[in-house]
């Protein structure tokens, strides 16, 4: 099966995990590991990969920082089995002070799309009354709305529900909607801790 295919998965990511972190992404039904996810701890910039197992024998995936520290940081997501860049992932630094906010670039550097927390009111809620409220992300490419990302209320074991079933046309590359569901949780999982 080509786990690039599914519609619907769900994303764990590991709690306590002192050195790096861990995620795993189940199919929608969390029956079957799909990804498992690896960051490096002690690196300067963020370097991630992603396996097809907790074996990690097989990498699916690198997901690296172009720079140590950076407001606005650009993610390059490169298939690790062709080792072809299939696009990046850069955060809108401002903008994501009061409602996170992330552009989807294709291999060529080219705006494709977007990833929205799903409402500034939720957004300000969040960061300034009470972190327990879930996340919502909606992402876009052209005009269309091709996924959704709904974290479930969980306190302790971050958590997300994907859905991309409303992609039919196929416009979004699975390999950089699987990428920004890693990087919602490794980077703006850091923010609320």
């Amino acid at each position: 099966m080509n786990p690039y295919q599914l519609t619907t998965y769900f994303a764990r990511k590991k709690f306590w995990k002192l050195f790096g972190g861990e995620i795993r992404i189940f199919d929608g039904e969390q029956k079957e590991l799909l990804f498992f996810v690896k960051q490096k701890a002690f690196k300067l910039k963020e370097d991630i990969r992603v396996f097809s197992d907790e074996s990690a024998s097989k990498e699916l995936l690198h997901i690296g920082a172009r720079s140590v520290i950076d407001f606005s940081a650009s993610y390059d997501v490169t298939d690790a089995t062709t080792n072809q860049r299939v696009g990046t992932i850069r955060r809108k630094g401002l903008k994501s002070l009061l409602r996170d906010s992330w552009e989807l670039l294709d291999a060529q550097e080219q705006v494709i799309g977007s990833v929205t927390e799903d409402s500034m009111v939720m957004a300000l809620f969040r960061r300034f009354v009470s972190a327990l409220v879930p996340q919502s992300f909606h992402i876009q490419v052209g005009d269309a709305i091709v996924g959704a990302l709904k974290q479930t209320f969980n306190p302790f074991v971050p958590t997300f529900r994907i859905d991309f079933s409303m992609d039919q046309a196929g416009k979004l590359d699975r390999r950089l909607g699987i990428a920004t569901v890693v990087l919602l949780q490794i980077i703006e999982g850091k923010q609320q801790s």
